[in-house]
């Protein structure tokens, strides 16, 4: 089915108002084509084009992509100086587009620790787009769900000793505030690439009811028509948050 046809199948009622995706396969796809690691980054930076684009022509209103993991330091140094590299170069090139598109730039994790460079183009990213109301493309850099989980512990012991909360009346919404994504809606969908069947420390207390869609489709190779379809499975689910109507059947598990 052509991109078109998908397009008219999908209901603008029932749109996900937030993507999360694992960006996965760029060094399988690499070694495939009998290519450098770094090449496969570098080739994934054109579905990062393709799925902004489709996102904003769509109406969603926020898209995360994991982008660099605090996992991923482990990798070798060559392969990361050129990840910063081809981060800085993506910032760079695409502001224009992402201006002209009302994309709104964010990032989550532990941007600091970045190299200066990576950082000055990420924050001047985010001050360019600032005042955009379109799609908000949020960037998971030096990101670990755990960690962010830990920091929001951090603050609110640190706001609890300061200026005393009401630790009676803290409940989950109230803890959410204090994760990177405040201010955010949770994903709705989370699409993993390369076919594995994992989070990878990716936005665990978020994802706690998020719908998954995993394909065997390398990153570099994931493009519009995919994306299409993932929203479309998406839209044919009943997603019940552990509730169910009055009259209907259940499993044991729900």
């Amino acid at each position: 089915m052509k991109e078109e046809d998908l397009l008219k199948l999908i209901n603008p009622e029932k749109m996900p108002r937030h993507i999360a995706i694992i960006m996965d396969g760029n060094g399988r796809w690499a070694k495939q084509q009998g290519l450098l690691r770094v090449m496969g980054h570098k080739a994934g930076i054109e579905a990062i084009k393709d799925i902004i684009t489709m996102c904003s022509d769509i109406g969603i209103q926020a898209l995360t992509l994991y982008a660099f993991s605090v996992e991923n330091w482990h990798r070798p140094k060559i392969e990361i100086n050129s990840l910063m590299k081809l981060l800085k170069i993506f910032l760079r090139n695409e502001i224009n587009e992402l201006q002209r598109k009302n994309v709104k730039v964010m990032a989550i994790g532990r941007i600091q620790e970045l190299p200066l460079f990576a950082q000055q183009e990420i924050y001047n990213a985010i001050d360019k787009t600032k005042n955009n109301t379109g799609l908000i493309l949020n960037l998971a850099l030096n990101y670990s769900g755990r960690v962010d989980i830990l920091e929001a512990v951090r603050k609110i012991i640190e706001k609890y000793e300061s200026s005393g909360l009401n630790l009676k009346e803290f409940d989950e919404e109230s803890f959410s505030s204090f994760l990177y994504t405040s201010g955010l809606p949770e994903p709705d969908l989370l699409i993993r690439t390369s076919g594995e069947y994992r989070l990878s420390n990716f936005m665990l207390w978020q994802l706690a009811y998020t719908e998954l869609w995993i394909t065997d489709i390398l990153w570099p190779d994931f493009r519009k028509i995919h994306l299409l379809k993932a929203i479309l499975d998406y839209q044919k689910r009943k997603r019940r948050f552990g509730k169910i109507h009055e009259g209907e059947e259940c499993s044991e598990n729900e």
